[in-house]
């Protein structure tokens, strides 16, 4: 189901400030999922969870993702 609606969204190109590989995947799948936890980024993306809050954090410093309870979304 996820793989499905993730296959069929159009994606808006990645801001410019985004340097590592592990921010600009961070950023793209909560752009496709439509927001995610740190725990569901850690699961999906076989990343460290500290590398997880790690990236949430500095994504958050540019404005480019907000914390909304427990899940992370792209700032429109």
């Amino acid at each position: 189901m996820i793989e499905q609606q993730l296959a069929t969204t159009q994606l808006d190109p990645l801001p410019d400030q985004l340097d590592s590989p592990q921010a600009k995947l961070v950023y793209l799948y909560l752009e496709a999922s439509g927001g995610a936890t740190a725990t569901d980024l850690n699961e999906v993306l076989a990343m460290k969870k500290i590398a997880v809050l790690s990236v949430l954090s500095c994504l958050e410093g540019e404005g480019l993702v907000e914390k909304n309870d427990a899940e992370y979304v792209v700032c429109n």
